[in-house]
C-alpha cells in the first residue's frame, strides 16, 4: 500500500523473474478488488510454473513431425479423429475446465482462471496414452487450450 509505506517495487520482481511471472502472481494470488499479501516463495511457485508451460512446449515440439500427420490423417477436424478412451477422457477433463475458465473469466476472478490452467498442465503432464488412437490429438489440443 502506498499509503501504508509498505509497497513492493515490481521492477525488482520483474528483473529477477520477468514480467509475465509478475503478472501471474498478481492475478493468482488475490481477486482484483481485494488487498494482496505479498509472498516471495509464491512468486517463485508462479515462475516455475510458466517453466512448466514453456518445457512442456518444447517437449511437445520435440515429438516427430510424422507421428503428427499419421495421428490426423484424412481428418478435416477434430470430430473426423478417433479418440480411444485415454484421449476422451483427456479431453473432457480439459473442455469442463475450460468452461469453467471462461465463466471465471467472464467473472473476473482471475485466480481461479490460473487455477484452472495449472488443472490443465497437470493433466496434459500426467497423460500417458500418447501412442493411443487420437492421444497426440488430444494433448497437442489441450495444450493449445491451456495456452
Amino acid at each position: 500500500s502506498k499509503s501504508k509505506n509498505n509497497g513492493v517495487d515490481p521492477q525488482e520482481l520483474i528483473e529477477k523473474y520477468g514480467a509475465d511471472t509478475a503478472r501471474l502472481y498478481t492475478m493468482f494470488t488475490a481477486p482484483p478488488e481485494a488487498t494482496l499479501e505479498w509472498n516471495d516463495a509464491a512468486v517463485e511457485g508462479s515462475y516455475r510454473f510458466l517453466r512448466r508451460v514453456w518445457n512442456f512446449g518444447v517437449k511437445l515440439t520435440g515429438i516427430d513431425a510424422a507421428a503428427t500427420e499419421s495421428a490426423i490423417q484424412g481428418a478435416q477436424s477434430l470430430q473426423d479423429v478417433q479418440f480411444g478412451k485415454e484421449a476422451k477422457a483427456l479431453r473432457l477433463e480439459i473442455h469442463t475446465v475450460l468452461k469453467q475458465v471462461d465463466y471465471d473469466y467472464q467473472r473476473m476472478q482471475y485466480n481461479t482462471v490460473v487455477s484452472g490452467a495449472m488443472k490443465m498442465l497437470n493433466a496434459l503432464e500426467d497423460f500417458k496414452a500418447v501412442d493411443a488412437p487420437g492421444g497426440l490429438v488430444a494433448l497437442i489440443e489441450g495444450f493449445g487450450i491451456l495456452l
